[in-house]
Order: C-alpha cells, then structure tokens, then sequence
C-alpha cells in the first residue's frame, strides 16, 4: 500500500490536541451536586449511556482519520520487483547500390537483406535501433527509435534508385557512427551491410573506422554475395534478362573496419548463411539494465470512504437517539 499525497498524512497529528481538548473540556463542564452525605450513594453502578457516553467522539475521530487516509489516495499494485532487460543502440546501414540487384540470393541481396534485418529488429524490443543507407552517397533514413513499427515501414519502402548509384562504404558508416554520438548506451553498434567496395564519398573507410573507434562503436561488417559471379537482371526490350557479374567485395577492408572497432566480418553467401549471421550479431549484443517493473497502481480509497460515511452517520444516528441531550 502506497500513498499519493502522503504529506496529507501529517494531518492526523491534529487528533492528538483534539482529544487533549475534549478531555479538558468534559472534565470542566462535569456538573456537580453538594450534599452533606454520599453514604446512600455508595455502591451504586454507573448507567451504560454514562459508560459509553464517549462513543460518538470516538467515532468522530475515526471519521476524521479516515477522510484524511482519502485524501492521501491510497493505491496498491500487485508486484514491485527489479528485473533486468537488455537494450542497446544499433544502426543498421544497409547498401542499396544497383548491384543489391543481383540475385544470388533470393529474390535479391537488397529484399532478402531487408527480410532478415526486419526479423532482426522484432527480435531485439528493447534496443534503440536506426537505418542509415548508402549508395553513390548516404542519408539517415530513420533515426534511433524503439517504435520498432515505424523503423520496420521505412525498412519496407526502401529500395533502388533513392540515392545515385555508387558504394561509399565510408560515407555511410561516418553517417552511421554520426548518429550515435548522443548515444548514452553502454554498448554502441553499427551493423555495416554491402556487397562491393568503396568507389564513392569523400570519406574512406578506415578514416571512418578510426572514428568509430574512438567513439566507441563497434562494427559488424557483413559481405552480401556469393563468390565468383552473380545472377544480375537487365531490362531489355525483349523482358528481362540475366547477366553474370563478378562479385567484388573488398573483404580486406571489411575485415580491417571490424577489427579497428572490436567488431566482427562476416560474408553472407546465401540467404540462410545471412539469416546465421544476424542470429550470431543477436547472441553477442546483449547488455544487461536494470528496471524497476511494478504492475498498474490502484486506487484503493473507497474503503476508507465507506468506512468514513459509516462512521458520521453512526456518530449522528446515536447524537440523534440513545445520547440525545435535552436543552
């Protein structure tokens, strides 16, 4: 049991004067009779209105200490306990240059990459998570939230030709790592997604892998793309046909990104090894904080009420008949 206004409380010290009071006052206006004797008397047993004659003051203070416990609002809650849930930042920034096009996996890297960060996210409630994207160039599609039902719908519109083709690795993960930098969480991360290597920005990779860094972050880096060459579709005039492209993913850096920031490669060449790795990311990630859960507080005044209501109307009920003073 809890009180809302529990400074209210303080207001049964009156009692204690109030009852002082009534005691002084009874006691002086206490009629007497002088008489020369008292021997007849002797013996004699008070009547039950003398006895109880105090009932309604008791009642009357009752009254009063129960119309102040009210006014406290009581509430109660059925639980109060400490638990600890994991929560941390992610920005997930997903390359959609043209080559996300190519099919090796299904039905193409960029949708089956979309598909598995979105099982990724509903996997992870109590993270802060944000979508950076980078092509010929970079911008923050979402920033960090815990609406996961937002980030995932902008996840859902994503797609090729937001931006001017080109894979500027470095870009993105500055811009990445730029949207962590009022982050308070104790643990930081960026889950750096692409299938080539960097040819745009004016921002290498490892210059933004040093300022990851020093800031904290720590990169996940995951090649998209089967080795050798890839299934890439083409318009044509005649539909749409395959052409094989090589797979050109600068894993070097990647890997040197990873271990600059305490971080981890992966290469991803099917849509199962790429749903394997996400798993992985989920497993390692996990920071413990500790919250205070307690179940919704109800007010619990309507007793006191009753029992106040209770009290008065007795109070008046035995003023009114059985102590009804004559003038």
């Amino acid at each position: 049991m809890t009180f809302h206004n529990p400074l209210i409380l303080l207001l049964l010290i009156l009692i204690v004067p109030i009852v002082f009071w009534y005691v002084k006052r009874h006691a002086i206006k206490e009629q007497s009779i002088r008489m020369s004797s008292i021997g007849s008397y002797k013996g004699g047993s008070k009547s039950w209105r003398v006895r109880l004659r105090h009932i309604p003051f008791v009642l009357r203070m009752m009254a009063f200490a129960l119309v102040v416990i009210v006014l406290a609002r009581p509430q109660s809650s059925n639980s109060w306990q400490n638990t600890t849930k994991e929560g941390i930042d992610i920005i997930m920034t997903m390359d959609i240059s043209g080559t996300m096009l190519a099919e090796d996996l299904k039905p193409n890297r960029m949708k089956a990459a979309k598909n598995v960060a979105i099982d990724f996210i509903k996997n992870r409630p109590n993270d802060n998570i944000g979508l950076v994207l980078f092509a010929g160039e970079s911008f923050a599609q979402c920033p960090l939230t815990n609406d996961h039902n937002v980030l995932i719908n902008m996840f859902n519109s994503v797609d090729y030709g937001m931006l001017a083709d080109g894979t500027a690795i470095g870009l993105g993960l500055a811009n990445a790592v730029g949207r962590l930098k009022d982050s308070k969480a104790k643990s930081k991360v960026v889950i750096l997604l692409t299938d080539g290597s960097n040819n745009a920005g004016d921002i290498s990779p490892e210059t933004a892998a040093d300022i990851a860094a020093k800031m904290g972050v720590r990169v996940y880096s995951i090649g998209v793309g089967t080795r050798g060459k890839a299934p890439f579709p083409i318009d044509t005039p005649f539909g749409i046909q395959y052409q094989e492209i090589d797979v050109d993913i600068d894993e070097p850096m990647l890997k040197r990104i990873a271990q600059k920031t305490d971080g981890k490669y992966f290469r991803a060449t099917d849509n199962k090894k790429l749903k394997e790795i996400y798993d992985e990311i989920d497993k390692m990630e996990k920071t413990k904080i500790e919250v205070q859960d307690f179940s919704r507080k109800n007010e619990a005044y309507l007793p006191f009420a009753l029992l106040a209501l209770l009290c008065i109307f007795s109070e008046i009920v035995l003023r009114k008949t059985l102590f009804d003073r004559i003038p």
